[in-house]
């Protein structure tokens, strides 16, 4: 195994954060939390929380056939994308299969910036560079560079830092004398200091009504950090770690690549409830036909569904099985995540069980050899049917804050 890399703001991190508590997540040390799970949580819901993501994959991509290339590489339409707006899609293989989940930023015509998850860097890298080594489905005519801008030696070089929560527009005013309140979902704009320039964009991973990433120079990335803890002081902004960036997504129902998307059970986007972002009247896309096959042919989907998780109840674990009211089995839990006294739950089940409202339990897998000998079972199938160790239901697939 490689040993984890240090982002730019690993420094922040140890300064901030028990050495315990910086763990390898995706090749990267990352901070699990520096006060708490649940502090940090309340924080992004009721003023903000900085979250270091100069882990994920940024990569240039730029030429006159920019916009070409990512238009057969992605699901979504980039013809649609005008300066200043991005876009969520999907990068497939002629199987249909998810490589990775990206948001595509187009800087002008020529240029756009396409954010990938860390876990899928290389992944996304070698696959791109195939489709245009072996020109599957793009002219080898076609002229384009793709460059990685975490590479602190180019001057367009940029990292992302997330800002997320109410407090987040106030503490970017402050700081860059811009009033980003209005900016609509999935558009950026640039702005700058005398020390710092940066794309301030609304997006995010938590859910947050109010939210933004920003993409900074490497060099600059720390200095970003702290000028935005020390202004958000008197905001209540604290920093985050992954720890909270998984529960809020949970609670949202954001998808985690792996187990909301594909992973175990190759969960397309039509399962996990994003079929806008697969544009299938675009003429062509690598992985179209197949994808148009799997937005069809599918009897499970993801569903969010909310537990009591008061002091005292066996937290929920990814793969315990989902009952309906008859105690037969129909799916399996993907993440879970305590939120306050309740327990939140991605789960893949049959679709329809899938409504609000509708009934459910939990059957929890043996957790040591003490349970099995008891006679809990390891793993849960389809059909079986089972004795809920605890009851819940099921709620609006994404929660709007």
């Amino acid at each position: 195994m490689t040993e984890a890399k240090k982002t730019v703001l690993f420094e922040k991190h140890a300064a901030l954060a028990d050495k315990s508590r910086i763990v390898p997540f995706a090749g990267w040390m990352m901070p699990l939390w520096y006060q708490s799970i649940s502090a940090e949580h309340t924080a992004v819901r009721k003023q903000a929380g900085l979250f270091d993501c100069s882990h994920m994959a940024v990569l240039k991509i730029a030429g006159k056939d920019a916009a070409n290339f990512l238009n057969i590489l992605a699901t979504n339409d980039v013809t649609m994308l005008k300066p200043g707006k991005a876009q969520y899609s999907y990068i497939l293989t002629p199987a249909g299969d998810i490589v990775d989940d990206i948001i595509i930023y187009c800087i002008d015509t020529s240029n756009f910036m396409m954010v990938a998850n860390a876990s899928n860097e290389q992944k996304v890298k070698d696959w791109i560079k195939k489709v245009r080594h072996e020109s599957i489905q793009i002219e080898s005519s076609w002229q384009f560079e793709v460059k990685d801008l975490k590479d602190s030696s180019f001057p367009d070089a940029r990292v992302d830092i997330a800002l997320q929560g109410p407090a987040s527009a106030q503490c970017l005013k402050n700081i860059f004398g811009v009033d980003v309140s209005s900016l609509k979902s999935l558009s950026f704009i640039f702005a700058k200091t005398k020390y710092i320039d940066v794309i301030i964009t609304s997006t995010g991973y938590t859910g947050a009504k109010i939210s933004y990433e920003l993409f900074v120079h490497p060099s600059k990335a720390p200095l970003l950090w702290d000028t935005i803890l020390e202004e958000g002081k008197s905001l209540g902004i604290i920093p985050c770690g992954l720890g909270s960036r998984d529960s809020l997504r949970i609670e949202a129902g954001l998808p985690l690549y792996g187990h909301e998307l594909d992973g175990e059970f190759n969960i397309s986007p039509f399962q996990a409830g994003y079929p806008w972002a697969v544009k299938l009247q675009k003429k062509n896309f690598i992985g179209k036909d197949a994808i148009a096959k799997k937005a069809v042919n599918f009897d499970t989907e993801v569903a969010r569904l909310k537990f009591d998780g008061s002091k005292g109840i066996r937290p929920i674990r990814q793969l315990d099985g989902i009952l309906n009211d008859d105690d037969i089995c129909i799916g399996q839990v993907l993440s879970c995540a305590g939120v306050g006294d309740k327990q939140i739950a991605l789960a893949l089940i049959k679709k329809e069980y899938n409504a609000a409202g509708k009934q459910a339990g939990v059957y929890y897998l043996a957790r040591n050899q003490s349970h099995i000998q008891q006679g809990r079972k390891e793993k849960v199938n389809l059909g079986e049917k089972l004795t809920a160790d605890i009851e819940g239901q099921v709620v609006e697939r994404f929660e709007k804050f």
